[in-house]
């Protein structure tokens, strides 16, 4: 079964990317299944879905084991509510306070750490009179957003004690999971909190795809799995202490040969002529560059493969369109090539980039289409 994504970009164009919904759906159930019986699961669908689409893939993820869905900004969740998804969702970021009532609206909780938020929350209540929805987050050493834990304990006494708040939840986010020491240091801070305030009845989360695989925090009841529900890895301690389920890879990135030309002995391809063909070589161009997330760093460092051949790419990448070199592999125009799939992972590119895979899968731009498989 195929589906496209309703979406107001032009699809006129042979270049997209796959989702495997059946590994989104495997991973999610795998997930579930190495949690701690009792802990509850969240969802992490911001940016998204990391560039694989929330909206379509959300319904899979809470029919495969998710408890309530994460996102980054209150518009993510209001597009969410839009599709008529009605989980709990959780905004994680920071809200502008002028615009609490419209996560009041749509029935979607944020994350809150100042007396700003609170006045905010307070005005909302008076307007609308509806409590607003919240989790309080704790800084225990990312250094980003939250109050930190010498603050915190007074201020969610307060926040219990608001009668325009429903406390749901209290949570943090580890820094460098990978480091053990580190992240002791940030559950150690987490402890402290928690055990001197009241949490009956409260959501309260710390680790996330890579926490979860590592540790054990007994005071919380629910982890945030983002990473991991689309067949990819954080980065992890290198120790063996670790359980790491197999995941199945959900993406693939594919575009169609639109033009087969001769490049002869020395002449240079695309911009910079950062390639020049030795010897008489076939080159054929496919219409995806830069602009759709493929980054332009990668020019002459990756290979695209037809019928499992691999063949290199040639040439600065340019905005709209690339080049590979395909003199030893048969093929024709209208051809796909394939750049990522379950045996070209993305973790090469970000390898080669010594970046993470969470940036590129993000890049993969909504002007290509987004074709859902099972």
């Amino acid at each position: 079964m195929k589906n496209v994504r309703q979406t107001n970009i032009n699809i006129h164009r042979d270049s997209w990317v796959e989702i495997n919904v059946e590994n989104v759906a495997y991973n999610m159930r795998t997930i579930r299944e190495n949690t701690p019986k009792g802990v509850k699961l969240l969802a992490v669908v911001k940016a998204d879905a990391y560039g694989h689409g929330a909206v379509m893939l959300a319904p899979t993820l809470l029919a495969s084991g998710a408890d309530m869905l994460g996102v980054a900004s209150i518009d993510e969740g209001i597009d969410l509510r839009n599709a008529n998804i009605t989980a709990d969702i959780l905004v994680l970021g920071a809200v502008p306070v002028w615009a609490v009532e419209s996560a009041v609206s749509a029935n979607v909780a944020i994350s809150i750490f100042s007396q700003e938020h609170l006045k905010a929350c307070k005005q909302t209540y008076k307007r609308t009179g509806k409590k607003v929805k919240a989790h309080i987050k704790l800084d225990t050493g990312m250094n980003r957003i939250g109050i930190s834990p010498d603050k915190a304990v007074e201020f969610i006494k307060e926040v219990q004690n608001c009668d325009y708040i429903d406390l749901e939840g209290i949570f943090t986010h580890l820094a460098a999971a990978e480091e053990r020491d580190e992240t002791k240091k940030q559950i150690d801070k987490w402890n402290y909190v928690i055990s001197n305030i009241n949490t009956d009845g409260l959501l309260l989360h710390v680790l996330n795809t890579a926490g979860a695989m590592c540790y054990e925090v007994p005071t919380s009841n629910m982890n945030r799995a983002g990473i991991a529900l689309y067949g990819l890895y954080p980065d992890l301690p290198s120790d063996n202490n670790i359980r790491k389920p197999v995941l199945k890879p959900v993406i693939s990135l594919k575009a169609r040969v639109v033009n087969i030309h001769t490049a002869h002995n020395g002449e240079g391809i695309s911009y910079s002529h950062t390639y020049r063909a030795k010897g008489d070589r076939r080159i054929a161009t496919i219409p995806l560059g830069y602009a759709d997330g493929v980054p332009r760093l990668l020019s002459n460092k990756i290979f695209g493969f037809i019928d499992g051949q691999s063949v290199p790419q040639v040439g600065n990448i340019t905005m709209d369109q690339m080049m590979f070199d395909i003199t030893d592999v048969d093929v024709a125009v209208g051809d796909v090539i394939t750049l990522l799939d379950e045996n070209n992972s993305i973790d090469n590119w970000a390898k080669i980039l010594k970046t993470i895979n969470y940036e590129l899968t993000c890049r993969l731009k909504v002007r290509l289409p987004r074709i859902y498989t099972r």
